[in-house]
């Protein structure tokens, strides 16, 4: 018993930081992601064509090498070098929230495919602003579409972040990793599982409680 805490309460310490980059980068990415899909979406050629390539770029390379580019490559561009250098944390929500970002973009663009054209028609009629019908009857079941693949993405995120500690940000995996190199025992691993294994039971249980909400 004695062993476990000394194992576990590092491992909490570090779990604060591994829930501040998850809580972050999915408050900036979801926002941002979706923004991406209607620029996807403009009539406007460079703005479509930029947010393209974005996501193009940000679901076609790893993110562990957008993570090192972000903190180690950015402060290496001649002339603007010095004004990209960020610590290692704000370095790290930096990189996930632009490549979240870019998967959320392809998921709310799937939501937005799967609604009738005909839903759009009848807003029109109703005498609904672009606005309105977007935010009254176009979200709520883009929500509902797109919820499922949220879920999965958003439980990715939770396992993702342990790729921060290549940078030396000590979350929960930095800890394990320094009490197995310590000790010479695997032990330490089968609790950092059990962390995320934990989180993620509780993200499942809100997203089926908001599955069943917009379950019309």
């Amino acid at each position: 018993m004695d062993y476990f805490m000394s194992v576990l309460i590092p491992m909490v310490e570090g779990l604060g930081v591994t829930l501040s980059v998850f809580a972050i980068t999915l408050v900036a990415s979801i926002p941002l992601g979706f923004a991406f899909t209607l620029m996807a979406r403009s009539r406007i050629k460079i703005v479509k064509g930029f947010a393209e390539v974005y996501i193009y770029i940000l679901r076609g390379t790893p993110l562990l090498l957008q993570l090192l580019f972000v903190y180690f490559g950015l402060p290496l561009i001649p002339g603007i070098g010095p004004f990209l250098t960020f610590n290692r944390f704000p370095a790290a929500c930096i990189a996930f929230g632009l490549n979240y970002a870019a998967y959320f973009a392809e998921i709310f663009r799937g939501g937005l495919l799967a609604i009738d054209k005909g839903q759009y028609e009848a807003a029109k009629v109703l005498g609904l602003t672009k606005a309105q019908t977007m935010i009254r009857v176009v979200i709520p079941q883009m929500i509902r579409v797109c919820l499922p693949s949220v879920s999965n993405e958003t439980i990715t995120l939770v396992k993702d972040t342990a790729l921060v500690t290549i940078i030396g940000v000590a979350e929960v995996l930095h800890y394990a990793k320094a009490a197995v190199n310590r000790d010479g025992n695997t032990f330490a691993f089968l609790v950092a599982a059990g962390i995320y294994l934990i989180i993620n039971f509780f993200i499942t249980l809100v997203f089926k409680k908001l599955e069943k909400k917009y379950d019309f």
